[in-house]
């Protein structure tokens, strides 16, 4: 700082004597505008290069924009199934109050539905996930196609090692379905089906209708000692109408009679060669599966890495 001098007087105004003083100048504090003209000088010196923000690619936004609409077919996909589950429920109890004639645990449309909310609510976040650029969507939609993978390959490995069990298992779900049959119209519908293209009767043989209580020979109605229309050879009365009657009274006939109108052999072993036979195209359905979750995967996984490259450089 800058000194000035004062000039004292004595009191008897003999003598004068110069003294220092602080000048009353006051030094400023340290600003930092100084720096950011300096800044944006710098920024605005053509001489000195700065490198440009990365920009996505137009490959990049190709996959962006094919990852969107993979998943938007898988969530219209897991819609139309969830309709149909939930159609298939209400059309067996229409009234909210009504009775259920099947426990709800144990109706086959509840696949249906839980298939197609996963399913939906999957392919959901990786749509919204792709079109929002959100990488929590993206990480869910990897986890949870992750999560799916992982069950399908236990799923398969499950049914290599535990076969025996498995028969066993569908053994079990067969026989309820002929305990069921005129209970639930699914089962009904899926019996029939089995019975038809397999040309067979009952689990192990044609006798086993004795154990539904409809058609076993001491219930009260016309349907008693008889079968379903779809064990017969010929459920078609004169080769055009279906016959419905056709099965009625054959548990009371012999072994040869009953032959010569419904098929006799069981549908356990029919469905267990059936299941061999068709083997091939399991794998490969199960194939196609898998590769499809693990495309969907792989371009969540490139639009992940496109947005993680933008943001580490911002």
């Amino acid at each position: 700082m800058a000194l000035s001098r004062v000039r004292l007087f004595r009191p008897d105004g003999e003598g004068t004597r110069l003294l220092p003083q602080a000048s009353r100048l006051v030094e400023l504090p340290y600003s930092s505008f100084d720096d950011d003209e300096d800044d944006d000088t710098a920024e605005q010196d053509p001489t000195v290069w700065y490198p440009d923000s990365p920009k996505l690619s137009p490959f990049s936004h190709c996959v962006r924009y094919l990852a969107f609409l993979w998943n938007l077919l898988f969530f219209l996909l897991g819609l139309l199934t969830l309709a149909v589950g939930v159609w298939g429920l209400l059309a067996k109890n229409p009234l909210p109050g009504g009775e259920r004639g099947v426990p709800l645990s144990s109706d086959p449309m509840l696949l249906f539905v839980l298939a197609g909310l996963g399913a939906s609510s999957v392919s959901l976040a990786g749509c919204l996930g792709a079109f929002r650029v959100s990488p929590c969507l993206l990480r869910f939609f990897l986890g949870a196609v992750l999560a799916f993978g992982g069950l399908e390959v236990l799923g398969g490995l499950l049914l290599l090692l535990a076969r025996r069990r498995l028969r066993d298992a569908l053994r079990d779900l067969l026989l309820l379905c002929l305990l069921r049959y005129l209970e639930d119209p699914d089962l009904q519908f899926l019996v029939d089906e089995v019975q038809r293209s397999l040309q067979c009767c009952g689990l192990e043989s044609y006798r086993d209708w004795e154990s539904n209580p409809y058609f076993n020979c001491s219930a009260p109605g016309v349907q008693a000692c008889g079968v379903p229309a779809s064990c017969c050879q010929d459920p078609l009365e004169n080769g055009s109408l279906p016959n419905a009657q056709c099965g009625f009274g054959v548990l009371g006939l012999g072994a040869a009679a009953a032959g010569a109108v419904v098929h006799t052999g069981g549908c356990g072993a029919a469905l267990g060669a059936w299941l061999r036979g068709q083997a091939g195209a399991i794998a490969a359905g199960a194939t196609a599966l898998v590769l499809v979750e693990a495309v969907g995967a792989l371009l969540a996984l490139k639009v992940l890495g496109d947005i993680s490259a933008v943001r580490v450089w911002e």
